[in-house]
């Protein structure tokens, strides 16, 4: 037995969890080998989907057309195994379009009517909403309390959504005309907002030849829906140290304009920092990424590494930090660098 494995059973840690971390560690790199079939690049913006998935929440891809986003994310469901929809938002997008509606259905032989509920797409595990802030507030909101609740009202029913369910949203940051931004209070459901970048020189002559040529292989299946709901179960159960509690209360208090813990530099560039939300997804977040490398304990630098996803969006520079081109990431990244890592956090 390794000293690794002994340490973490001393600390609490069953057989199951320690088993449960071992095989995610091999999951993940047979995953990205699967979308390797498919996606070139973008390691970072995959590792990113998981820890979410496996946090049981919800991230939205941000990135300009053509960087294959709609397909790494139906290509990703292949290899979780799971049932896939894809929701395109437009303007004319009804709630009832993504939800369901309730229609007159006749019983062939009694000939008696009753209503019967007719599911919308959002009944599937991996929902992938296409340009969310394309479609109006109300079917905005509609999906947001869908994500939420993990429930549809239609008729005063409740009909209670897929297990696991996650919603991965798109959102195009070049094009504003014509779309409803989504307000702070409803961008605050997204766990992460992740960036999805150009591909470097050499990956980019790598897509070329990849699309140019011959059929990819079909990725295979990696993980199934129960697996996925035991190591959700084994991120919660994660200890984490107090010192890694207080680095991420500290991350999040120090956004804060109002309150004495916050930087100056923050007063300076932030209108609003984050909320409690922000260091519960830290602290999940941190979570998860540890089990992902395999690791048996919670590290600060694994909430350092999550944290510019979870603030890109629950921080909002100010016309000052605008007016000097600094970013919710370059403001990010100034935190990361000025609170220390260590087990004095006052």
């Amino acid at each position: 037995m390794s000293t690794a494995i002994h340490n973490e059973r001393a600390a609490g840690i069953d057989d199951a969890d320690i088993q449960a971390v071992q095989n995610l560690r091999t999951a993940r790199a047979t995953i990205k080998a699967e979308l390797a079939k498919v996606i070139v690049g973008q390691e970072q913006v995959i590792d990113e989907i998981l820890i979410a998935i496996f946090c049981r929440s919800h991230a939205l891809l941000v990135g300009v057309p053509g960087l294959a986003k709609t397909l790494m994310i139906s290509t990703l469901a292949q290899t979780l195994q799971l049932a896939f929809k894809r929701i395109q938002f437009t303007p004319d997008l009804m709630p009832s379009d993504i939800t369901g509606t309730e229609v007159i259905y006749q019983d062939p032989a009694t000939h008696e009517r009753q209503f019967k509920f007719l599911k919308g797409p959002i009944f599937a595990n991996i929902i992938l909403a296409d340009e969310i802030n394309r479609t109006p507030p109300k079917t905005q909101a509609a999906m947001l309390e869908a994500m939420q609740e993990r429930k549809v009202t239609v008729g005063g029913v409740d009909h209670k959504l897929p297990d696991p369910f996650f919603v991965l949203a798109t959102q195009n940051p070049i094009e504003q005309e014509g779309t409803y931004p989504l307000p702070e209070a409803q961008l605050d459901r997204f766990m992460f907002m992740i960036q999805v970048d150009y591909p470097s020189a050499a990956e980019e002559r790598a897509i070329m030849k990849m699309a140019s040529g011959a059929g990819a292989d079909r990725p295979q299946a990696v993980l199934t829906g129960e697996d996925i709901l035991t190591l959700q179960a084994t991120v919660k159960r994660m200890p984490v140290a107090d010192h890694v509690y207080a680095y991420a209360e500290k991350l999040t208090r120090v956004t804060r304009i109002k309150t004495p813990e916050a930087l100056d530099f923050c007063r300076k560039w932030l209108t609003w920092g984050a909320g409690p939300r922000a260091s519960i997804n830290l602290i999940l977040g941190a979570k998860a990424r540890a089990i992902l490398n395999g690791q048996f304990h919670v590290s600060c630098e694994d909430v350092a590494a999550v944290a510019p996803p979870i603030f890109r969006h629950r921080i909002i520079p100010n016309f000052a930090a605008q007016s000097e081109g600094v970013s919710a990431d370059d403001i990010t990244r100034k935190i990361l660098a000025t609170i220390p890592m260590d087990r004095k956090l006052d």
